[in-house]
């Protein structure tokens, strides 16, 4: 078995898709994080790999390793594009193509020979969804192309070396409200999501601003850059031309980054007076406004989407989705829950409970509030669920989706069914749903290694009963089921399984575990909690993710 190394900056969306990838493969792959050459070189030596892959890397790779060890880069721009900020890059300066490239590793940043890559069209998305969705598939094939011309023979092309794209700062970044269009506004937001955002200031705080939806609904009067109204934790600023939804802030305060939550926690007291622009519970989806979740019916079948921020659920979002799934289940015979196109969930919303006074009530409120959503779901004897996972999902998002009678997964989706990580031993029924759908031994094994598998393994091992391509694959099976004689059985196993005593006797259990987790302020999860929303750089690379720096493992393996 061949061995990889990933060099990276961080186990993010990109990396942790290439190494699902590469495992599902056949490889050994070993992570570490590069926190200094130091610590890069002893990796190698440690791990002796056949190819070294660094998919999310901002540093230089020491020329101890390049030199004597096949070394890759994946570079999230097309051919002779070098420098950092890439994608910020292509965005900004309104690039109608893009590209992802496989390069080696060389002295000079992004001037290796080139090995593969694949060019796409860019759409008016952020920066966060290109990379997740089209610069990660393409990655992949990318990364597919590189490993058969070297089991070819097949040599690499010289980089055509042009000069390095211009570095981009928050002086190409900044909003000039008096001149920008709304569409100018969101596009440099866009270039910005997830970071670093764009540098402003509101109402005399200084920010950085993310996460922006422009409103098509009729301009409203207003002076550029006023605030106009609110919705969601959302802040609707008016423009030259229109208005813009701004959905996340993070202070600055003295210079210093806080953390990341909805505008309306960063501005606080100073919206008094704005008022809150109500929407229907759900609206359909090509409403083209800021909107969370959305319904749209086809025959007898009904599709829920909701489209949480980076897939976090607060107390009040698990409560809105939780009526609006009791209301439409009301409506339809099977009704699809789809998340949100980047992210389906990832459970519980951590910064909210960071910035809270309250850690410990607000942690409860919330675990609860998901526990409810879940409870829904599960005790439906009137209704056909079925979960597509049309994006990733983590801890208590993964749980959500388990909760439905019928699981799909697209094709490249990486799942993290387990809160380890997080110094939490989870609840939203998962000591029910995961045993059920891939046995005792198998969950706790997924619990307890915490590592992301892909929507392939977790096909394989159960977890998900379907794989899909493109989502019209779900919507045709969800069709011909809801006229389908299947319906009828589908529906009288379910009430049949629902030990409603039993079920809620292993969710008391979970939350017995979980009540100290949220309540003792010494806990392991306030302390990695911080370490999580506050990006705090790690230390070394989790052990878990290591394996090179594991005695035994590496004994065997060499």
């Amino acid at each position: 078995m061949e061995k990889i190394l990933l060099l990276c900056d961080n186990f993010n969306s990109l990396t942790q898709r290439v190494y699902t990838f590469l495992k599902d493969l056949g490889y050994v792959v070993s992570v570490e994080f590069a926190i200094s050459p130091k610590i890069m070189i002893e990796a190698v030596e440690l791990f002796n790999p056949d190819i070294i892959l660094a998919p999310y890397l901002t540093k230089k790779i020491p020329k101890e390793i390049f030199d004597n060890y096949p070394t890759f880069i994946l570079h999230p721009g097309p051919v002779g594009d070098r420098g950092a900020w890439a994608l910020d890059n292509a965005l900004l300066s309104n690039k109608k193509k893009w590209g992802v490239t496989i390069l080696e590793a060389k002295e000079e940043m992004d001037s290796g020979d080139i090995w593969s890559f694949r060019e796409f069209e860019v759409p008016f998305k952020s920066k966060g969804y290109i990379y997740r969705t089209l610069v990660t598939s393409l990655g992949i094939e990318a990364i597919e192309e590189l490993f058969l011309k070297r089991k070819k023979g097949i040599s690499p092309t010289p980089n055509p070396l042009f000069p390095p794209h211009p570095k981009v700062t928050q002086k190409e970044r900044k909003i000039d409200w008096e001149k920008d269009t709304t569409l100018d506004i969101v596009r440099k937001i866009n270039a910005s999501d997830n970071f670093p955002g764009v540098k402003d200031n509101f109402l005399g705080v200084d920010v950085y601003l993310f996460g922006a939806v422009p409103e098509e609904e009729e301009v409203f009067k207003g002076k550029p850059k006023e605030i106009l109204a609110k919705r969601d934790g959302a802040i609707l600023v008016k423009t030259v031309d229109g208005a813009v939804w701004i959905q996340q802030m993070t202070q600055i305060e003295e210079g210093i980054r806080k953390i990341k939550l909805p505008s309306t926690y960063v501005l606080k007291e100073r919206l008094k007076g704005v008022k809150e622009k109500r929407i229907p519970l759900y609206v359909p989806p090509y409403l083209k406004t800021f909107k969370e979740i959305t319904f749209y019916q086809k025959e007898r079948v009904g599709f829920l989407g909701f489209e949480f921020y980076n897939g976090a659920m607060s107390s009040n979002q698990c409560v809105r989705l939780k009526y609006a799934f009791e209301v439409l289940k009301e409506q339809v015979d099977v009704l699809v829950l789809m998340g949100g196109e980047q992210f389906f969930s990832n459970g519980i919303h951590l910064s909210i409970l960071e910035d809270s006074k309250k850690q410990g009530e607000d942690g409860w409120s919330n675990i609860n509030a998901m526990n409810n959503l879940v409870k829904s779901i599960l005790f439906s004897p009137e209704v056909v669920t079925i979960t597509a996972f049309r994006g990733n999902a983590g801890a208590g998002g993964v749980f959500l989706g388990l909760a439905s009678d019928i699981v799909f997964a697209k094709e490249g989706v990486v799942l993290n069914p387990h809160y380890k990580t997080l110094g939490l031993s989870g609840s939203e029924y998962h000591t029910y749903t995961l045993p059920k759908r891939v046995g005792e031994e198998q969950a706790k094994r997924l619990l307890e290694e915490a590592l992301p598998i892909s929507a392939k393994k977790a096909k394989e091992i159960g977890m998900v009963d379907h794989l899909f391509k493109k989502f019209e694959e779900v919507e045709k099976f969800a069709l011909e089921l809801a006229n389908s004689e299947r319906m009828e059985e589908i529906l009288e196993k379910k009430e049949e399984e629902l030990d409603e005593e039993f079920i809620q006797s292993l969710l008391e259990k979970e939350l017995e575990k979980m009540y100290p987790q949220f309540w003792d302020s010494n806990s392991e999860f306030h302390k990695r909690r911080r370490e999580f929303v506050y990006k705090l750089c790690p230390i070394q690379t989790p052990p878990r993710l290591a394996i090179h720096r594991k005695l035994s493992t590496y004994r065997f393996l060499t």
